[in-house]
């Protein structure tokens, strides 16, 4: 599976490393993913998913019933 998040769709963006002299060569900007597992107590299991540190964080304050529910309306599950 590529290093994507699974909830938010992040993908690694891509750049130039700038030396002193103003040369250029291509470099990715990766994303920082978790592999992580949460528990759903409305279905009673518990599910794995890579996610960015971002998407934790909103699952943190959200919730992750309510983060999978807008995940599914925006068609990313």
């Amino acid at each position: 599976m590529s290093r994507t998040c699974q909830i938010s769709g992040k993908r690694a963006m891509f750049g130039n490393n700038v030396s002193k002299a103003v040369n250029k060569t291509k470099r990715r900007f990766e994303v920082n993913l978790i592999n992580k597992r949460f528990y759903i107590p409305e279905e009673d299991k518990w599910i794995k998913l890579k996610v960015s540190s971002r998407v934790l964080k909103t699952i943190n304050k959200n919730g992750i019933s309510a983060v999978l529910s807008e995940a599914k309306k925006q068609g990313l599950l």
